[in-house]
């Protein structure tokens, strides 16, 4: 099974499927997702679609995530604390 590296060239993803956000606007300000062979995933900004993909665990997403949704990142965004 073939395994990624962070900051690979997203371009050297073999079979990668992206996908954006609903949220996303037409201004690509946006990141994408694509699964990885070995159950991870990997993420790139969809500005340098070619440019470096950074490498996570499913697990390490299923934290982020729920991270998310929990609101535990809302202040970056916001401008609170």
């Amino acid at each position: 099974m073939r395994t990624y590296d962070n900051g690979v060239p997203a371009t050297r993803i073999e079979d990668a499927v992206w996908t954006k956000s609903r949220r996303s606007n037409p201004n690509g300000n946006c990141v994408e997702m694509a699964p990885l062979p070995d159950g991870g995933f990997a993420v790139r900004n969809s500005r340098h679609p070619e440019g470096p993909a950074l490498v996570y665990t499913r697990e390490e997403m299923v934290a982020f995530i729920g991270g998310a949704k929990d609101g535990d990142f809302d202040a970056m965004v916001t401008g609170g604390q």
